[in-house]
């Protein structure tokens, strides 16, 4: 026992390296699909995040292209409008 009362097995256990084991944030199974087909989205029908609305609306205008904002898209075409303008401008 230790001084404090509580068996002591003597196997220190370090926390921090389980739980990045099983962090996808810092350790992302490979095998994992983790960039889907915007068309493939379950919500991809939805309308455009307030996120996704402003920085198409910014990637627009620094591509002097303000048609390619448009209000009305849902989050899938939003996504592939900003791709479309992100390799368009080099990005």
């Amino acid at each position: 026992m230790s001084s404090h009362g509580k068996v002591n097995s003597g196997a220190s256990v370090n926390h921090k390296a389980s739980a990045e084991a099983v962090n996808p944030k810092t350790n992302p199974d490979p095998s994992d699909n983790q960039i889907k087909d915007p068309d493939e989205w379950v919500t991809g029908d939805e309308p455009m995040t307030g996120a996704q609305a402003s920085y198409l609306k910014t990637l627009s205008e620094q591509a002097h292209d303000p048609k390619a904002f448009d209000p009305k898209l849902d989050k899938a075409e939003a996504s592939k409008r900003i791709d479309q303008l992100k390799q368009k401008q080099g990005h």
